[in-house]
């Protein structure tokens, strides 16, 4: 699963949105994966079921979340959203988010060896938040995940197939 082909695979950049709370966050996040199938509408009822169970486990640092579920939770197949927002909004936890890359991984195995070592590439990059925030275009996001195809996170990994 490569993260830029899976955001034009799915058409699933979305930048500059509105929320006024975590759930319509996840909401806008998890759209794009519906829309094109990836998942189906239950993916999104089980990540505000798990988030209101166990919190939000998927804010992965200051100002992004990583929301996703199980794969048996709608999982059609492997696939990623990147969703900006005009202003953060705030988690049960106090914790503010602005942007939300949502997962939707048909093994957990993919999860952890594909999925993870690619988004820690793309958020190591300087300012990648206020970065991503400030991009227009889904052009330009596509130019940052290329930008980080070269960390040391993506080692041994084929991208480009």
């Amino acid at each position: 699963m490569n993260l830029r082909q899976a955001f034009i695979d799915n058409d699933s950049i979305r930048l500059g949105l509105e929320a006024n709370t975590w759930q319509e966050a996840v909401r806008l996040s998890v759209d794009p994966l519906i829309e094109s199938g990836a998942v189906d509408a239950a993916y999104y009822q089980a990540i505000i079921a798990s988030t209101e169970a166990y919190g939000p486990y998927y804010i992965l640092m200051p100002g992004m979340a990583m929301p996703h579920a199980r794969p048996e939770d709608g999982v059609n197949r492997d696939a990623f959203s990147l969703v900006t927002l005009k202003q953060p909004v705030t988690f049960a936890d106090g914790k503010e988010v602005q942007v939300l890359l949502t997962l939707a991984a048909t093994s957990s195995a993919i999860h952890t060896s594909v999925a993870i070592p690619q988004i820690i590439a793309l958020f190591e990059l300087d300012n990648a938040i206020a970065r991503l925030v400030a991009c227009q275009t889904k052009e330009e996001v596509l130019a940052m995940v290329a930008a980080s195809k070269d960390s040391p996170y993506l080692a041994g990994f084929d991208l480009d197939s």
